[in-house]
């Protein structure tokens, strides 16, 4: 079902990459507690659905992924590329009839599980090699298609005896992926790389059912993401540039996906570009015993709180899906050194000393106390949040301070870097006890400022992560 075969090298160095890749096609794929009647598990796929247009311009869900990224391909570079997403296999159950036949029920009571419908998540990818040379000539196209069809499996229970089956069914999906890549201006030989994946199914809603999402799943690519390879070559960390390339990385387009570096830590010649935000080199934790599919999941309560559903629920979670029964086995059967683990882990250790007399602990009279530890209140004698000021960008900096925020520097929270470009006011200067200086501040246009005055309850950068306004006085 592919359009080529990756060459074993190429495999090789998607392997680690593709452990992360799997488990985003997987984000929330089946939530805790697993079962189909939960209320969280009734709407599903919400991670890079890539919808019918026809249906996508109705409901305001987006038909197509764009990424764009930069590379330095050396000469004779090929570029490996896989799509890889979900299909939507919608499944019926029925029961075996005395004459023989079937009759579709709502659910099948067998000894170990519940059977009850469901729509399975079928994994697909499409592969392409293309010599670096041929996309900087031009857009190179790659459509593909995926047929209708309906399949049938019998159930049996404990003794052998076929008691009903489940029918699945596929809709027709199409797609294309497009590929090109431009050479730019600058001191080194660096191209842009776009690569765009678009559903371009013909299927109209039926009348009546414009917002029906249900009926528009089956037809669309669940959870698309591209691994990107380059034979030869390296890509740019779109989150931590070399210096003369934050100008080209700034103008890259990412519509409804994120490209991060992937693969072994150090090696920069595999993108992910996933639909949710992650950081360069993205791993599965090695304490991890297996894949939970909860978004944002904490293996620890999971696997503790599924090892003790009722056996009833369990039941029900088995015959959900088979992702969901191998969770419920993985928790029931996890040894208690297993659990340990993954109650914390240190990753790294680092030496946490006292600030310079020159950067705090004064005393009442303003003379530095090199002996005053950390967590006497003596040690804030001499600061002042609402008086201090830094120098950023050669300008002093407090508050009142109108500034622009630029975060991304240090693998900051998500949620901060849909605050890149805006401005905000500073509100408090903040010293830690390793001596690094925080700036609080309130977003310009932010309903909410009069109420994280009162309470106290700002946003935190770092000096390096703000430009001072030119008209602030």
């Amino acid at each position: 079902m592919s359009v080529t075969t990756f060459a074993p090298e190429t495999e090789a160095r998607l392997a680690l990459a593709r452990q992360v890749a799997d488990a985003v096609l997987f984000e929330g794929y089946v939530l805790y507690p697993y079962r189909a009647s939960s209320a969280k598990n009734r709407l599903r796929w919400q991670f890079g659905v890539l919808v019918p247009p026809a249906w996508g311009a109705e409901c305001e869900e987006h038909s197509f992924q764009h990424t764009e990224c930069l590379m330095e391909p050396r000469s004779g570079a090929t570029l490996a590329v896989e799509l890889r997403f979900l299909r939507a296999r919608r499944r019926t159950v029925q029961r075996s009839l005395a004459d023989g036949g079937f009759e579709t029920v709502p659910e099948l009571r067998l000894t170990d599980r519940v059977l009850v419908p469901w729509d399975e998540g079928v994994e697909e990818r499409v592969e392409a090699v293309v010599p670096v040379a041929d996309l900087l000539a031009g857009d190179v196209t790659i459509p593909f298609a995926r047929p209708a069809g309906e399949d049938s499996e019998p159930v049996l229970d404990e003794t052998g005896r076929t008691v009903g089956r489940t029918i699945h069914r596929y809709e027709e999906l199409g797609a294309i992926l497009r590929l090109s890549a431009r050479e730019l201006d600058g001191p080194y030989r660096v191209a842009r790389l776009t690569a765009v994946a678009e559903n371009t199914s013909t299927w109209l809603p039926p009348s009546g059912q414009a917002t029906d999402r249900d009926a528009a799943l089956p037809r669309s690519l669940v959870a698309a993401h591209l691994l990107m390879a380059l034979s030869k070559g390296s890509f740019l960390s779109m989150t931590d540039p070399p210096e003369w390339a934050k100008a080209a990385i700034a103008s890259c387009r990412n519509l409804h996906t994120w490209p991060v570096l992937a693969g072994e830590p150090g090696r920069a010649d595999v993108v992910l570009s996933s639909p949710i935000i992650l950081e360069d080199h993205p791993a599965i934790a090695p304490e991890s015993p297996g894949a939970l599919y909860d978004a944002t999941e904490i293996d620890e309560i999971l696997a503790l709180r599924t090892a003790a559903l009722t056996d009833e629920e369990k039941r029900e979670a088995r015959g959900t899906d088979e992702r969901a029964a191998a969770v419920i086995d993985l928790a029931d059967s996890l040894p208690p050194e297993v659990l340990e683990r993954l109650h914390g882990t240190v990753r790294g250790l680092r030496e946490v000393t006292r600030p310079t007399p020159a950067a705090g602990f004064p005393d009442e009279h303003g003379v530095p106390q090199p002996d005053t530890p950390w967590w006497d209140p003596a040690a804030d004698a001499g600061f002042d949040p609402a008086r201090d000021r830094v120098t950023v960008g050669g300008r002093p900096v407090g508050a009142g301070s109108r500034v622009v925020l630029n975060p991304g520097l240090r693998r900051t929270d998500a949620q901060d870097l849909f605050l890149r470009g805006r401005t905000a006011t500073v509100e408090a200067v903040l010293h830690d006890v390793d001596g690094a200086v925080h700036l609080a501040v309130t977003v310009d246009g932010d309903p909410g400022a009069d109420l994280r005055r009162e309470q106290g309850r700002y946003l935190y950068f770092q000096p390096d992560e703000l430009t001072p306004l030119e008209d602030d006085a």
